[in-house]
């Protein structure tokens, strides 16, 4: 029996990284997970190992620019599962770059797959979740936002700063239909990051250095874990905040 037993959760970018990490640790307490993301052989493999913990998961290939891929996601969903309960906005394209070396199209897309896709996924789960007594949103931002020194985040802080935004918003106007919208900036191992330590792995250890804990997270333990505790009851009085989950190497004013 787990803490979440009879719940479902839709995950997007769920095929890797965090949001593997958070679909393991849920379908862990009991939860059935929609695994949303671009590539269907990775959400394949997330599915796998929901289904070999004993849980259910179902692959949805979406593109999250898509308003129409979102609608059809989610009603897959719905269909197959019989509601949504929880939702986890993991999926963006964006990472740091010189605001000189930005391209329109690329600054453009990194807010399609991040405050807009939010936007329409949590208008898109909201009746569901309001028909079945309330809910809990999980939107993934970041504290480089927050960064003394900003220099190569202004595209993605502002993006990732639009999403809590939404957070804030959504859990003021959803707390009467018993929604839950909280924010977390979550640091933890992924390819990408993986891929970074292995080209760099002096400013890695620099890096490293810099965060209180010693370590860089895991995706399913440090983060997936403190998603299980925010959506569940033992968080119920918990809205419209942003927690830091990266080893205490921001400060959050």
């Amino acid at each position: 029996m787990g803490k979440l037993d009879g719940k479902v959760a839709l995950i997007t970018g769920a095929g890797q990284g965090i949001g593997q990490g958070i679909a393991l640790a849920l379908a862990k307490e009991g939860v059935a997970i929609a695994a949303l993301g671009r590539t269907a052989s990775k959400l394949v493999t997330t599915v796998e190992q929901v289904e070999a913990l004993g849980g259910k998961a179902l692959a949805i290939t979406c593109d999250v620019t898509s308003a129409d891929a979102i609608d059809s996601a989610v009603d897959q969903a719905v269909a197959h599962f019989g509601g949504i309960d929880i939702l986890v906005n993991n999926a963006n394209d964006g990472g740091p770059s010189p605001l000189l070396a930005v391209k329109d199209e690329d600054f453009e897309r990194s807010f399609a797959t991040g405050p807009l896709a939010t936007l329409r996924l949590m208008r898109a789960c909201h009746p569901s979740m309001k028909e079945r007594g309330g809910g809990s949103i999980i939107n993934l931002v970041t504290s480089a936002a927050v960064r003394w020194d900003a220099s190569n985040y202004g595209v993605y802080g502002s993006v990732k700063e639009g999403m809590r935004s939404l957070t804030r918003a959504a859990a003021c106007e959803w707390g009467i239909d018993g929604i839950r919208v909280n924010s977390i900036a979550p640091h933890a191992m992924s390819p990408a990051l993986e891929g970074w330590i292995n080209r760099f792995p002096e400013e890695a250890e620099e890096f490293k250095a810099g965060i209180p804990l010693r370590r860089i997270g895991d995706a399913e333990t440090d983060i997936g874990r403190a998603v299980v505790f925010l959506v569940s009851d033992d968080a119920g009085y918990l809205t419209g905040a942003t927690i830091p989950l990266d080893g205490g190497q921001s400060r959050w004013g």
